[in-house]
């Protein structure tokens, strides 16, 4: 099973930006939502670990869900560039930019197709913050 390890490191009112690890080697950049104490649709998720596992989503098709989120569900990982794109999800992306003035990750959709060719069907999420 491929461990997978969110390292978040700075979070603004823009939204959570991070560093995702495919084990042990780094693979891409993470948006998501500001910590709002695990709000749905709007906060990020807690630091914790969590098991992930390949999901078909009505959205986005072909993903992963992140399980067992205290007091929440559908949290998934898919393509988007700022927070405006994820409502409590983990947006991938190639680099860290702007989109219309505000943080965003680039090149998602790419980024995403990789992320679901190099992790298999079930993974362990470790999400940790440094800020």
């Amino acid at each position: 099973m491929d461990v997978v390890e969110l390292i978040r490191l700075e979070e603004t009112a823009e939204g959570t930006l991070g560093v995702l690890k495919v084990n042990k080697e780094a693979f891409c950049c993470t948006l998501e939502p500001a910590d709002r104490e695990n709000a749905k649709n709007v906060s990020s998720i807690p630091a914790q670990q969590y098991l992930c596992e390949v999901h078909d989503s009505p959205k986005f098709g072909i993903t992963h869900l992140v399980r067992n989120v205290p007091g929440r569900s559908g949290i998934l990982f898919h393509p988007g560039n700022s927070a405006d794109d994820t409502e409590g999800c983990i947006l991938l992306g190639q680099y860290f930019g702007k989109l219309r003035g505000k943080r965003a990750v680039l090149n998602s959709g790419a980024t995403f197709k990789s992320f679901l060719r190099t992790v298999g069907p079930r993974f362990l999420l470790t999400i940790r913050e440094v800020y």
